[in-house]
């Protein structure tokens, strides 16, 4: 274990590093784009990283060449239910909702690990990546399964230098990949290429689920709202808010664990990262309360985080309900017994005093004050 700004690491952690499911040209590329900075005790997350990517990359040609035209081709009839909302607030709960209604399709768990060859090759290289994962999530108590659904940032990170999580990677560049999130200072021509990069990976998926409509969790896309309706214009958005006291406390959390398992660079200190995670935060509730208004009324539905959880099944009816989507009465018995597994999940206690709540309330004072939120 090494002590590094506040942070404790151990380099020879790999079998977390999100690299190696990356193309072996992004890998590079990425590199080239940090200038192949990578510190000491990145290098065994590296290797390990450039290993997997070579020796998979005959495997991403195949997988290219046989499929590329089909995927191409395929045109995705029914727009994607976004689910949005930020880090820590509750979206993976309603992702794993949604997934037990069969008419949808979503991105694995695998799926983001290893975008580039899921089609050809899940039952060659599923299992390594299952054998590989911890039955649960190492920031929180949350199932982690290969076969589960998964925010699609960690595939687009794998297959372009546009994602969130290359910052948690890279974090000396931190700042370049949160710019990505809202999309603030990102030249005209990297934006439409980050929009053909994510379209073929959701044709990719909508072309595995034979057809279905995808359900899709990011909270990257909380930010992005514009360029989403401009992909999908009839697109409908899930958009759940947390008590904002929690969520600083619980991300502050979520880094600690998270990003110490995906960087190859020497992280810079903790008040670096909080300063980072606060701007970012603020950044991309301007960008959503700004851009919502592009969302027609019937294809927005935004929930409390404490009410869903209080009565979550009531949340997803409402959900159905006002995004006239069928079938609630149809899954509603598969909903419930979901829920009776969450019941189990223990949620981290905090403890705030005067002083930490008063902190928290200057940095996040907008939307504690638009949601009016208390400890």
């Amino acid at each position: 274990m090494i002590e590094t700004g506040g942070f404790t690491i151990d380099p020879l952690d790999v079998t977390f590093e999100p690299l190696a499911g990356s193309t072996f040209t992004n890998l590079l590329r990425l590199l080239a784009q940090n200038r192949f900075k990578i510190s000491l005790i990145g290098l065994p997350r590296l290797l390990y990283a450039t290993l997997m990517s070579f020796t998979l990359s005959p495997l991403t040609v195949y997988e290219k060449i046989k499929y590329d035209k089909q995927i191409n081709q395929m045109v995705i009839k029914k727009p994607p239910i976004f689910i949005v909302g930020h880090w820590r607030s509750g979206t993976t709960y309603i992702h794993n909702l949604f997934s037990m209604d069969k008419q949808f399709g979503y991105p694995t768990t695998f799926q983001t690990v290893a975008p580039a060859v899921f089609l050809r090759f899940e039952k060659l290289i599923k299992p390594l990546v299952d054998s590989s994962l911890p039955e649960k999530r190492p920031q929180d108590d949350v199932d982690l399964h290969v076969d589960l659904p998964q925010e699609e940032e960690y595939a687009l990170g794998n297959i372009s230098p546009y994602s969130f999580y290359n910052g948690w990677c890279f974090p000396k560049n931190m700042e370049l990949y949160n710019n990505y999130v809202d999309i603030q200072n990102i030249p005209k021509e990297k934006i439409e290429e980050f929009k053909k990069i994510y379209m073929y990976y959701l044709k990719k998926l909508t072309f595995y689920w034979k057809g279905k409509q995808l359900v899709l969790k990011n909270p990257s896309n909380t930010a992005r709202i514009k360029i989403l309706l401009e992909m999908f214009p009839d697109a409908k958005f899930v958009h759940i808010y947390r008590n904002p006291y929690h969520v600083y406390l619980s991300m502050m959390r979520n880094i600690e664990k998270e990003m110490t398992l995906y960087c190859i660079q020497k992280p810079p200190d903790k008040k670096t990262f909080e300063k980072s995670m606060v701007n970012l935060y603020n950044r991309m509730h301007t960008k959503y309360f700004k851009e919502k208004k592009l969302i027609p009324p019937e294809n927005l539905v935004e929930t409390r985080y404490e009410e869903f959880l209080a009565n979550p099944l009531k949340e997803m009816k409402r959900i159905y309900d006002q995004l006239n989507i069928p079938g609630f009465e149809k899954n509603k018995k598969r909903f419930e017994e979901y829920i009776k597994t969450q019941s189990k999940i223990k949620t981290y206690k905090y403890k705030i005093d005067k002083d930490l709540k008063q902190k928290i309330y200057n940095h996040l004072k907008q939307t504690i004050d638009l949601w009016k939120y208390d400890v």
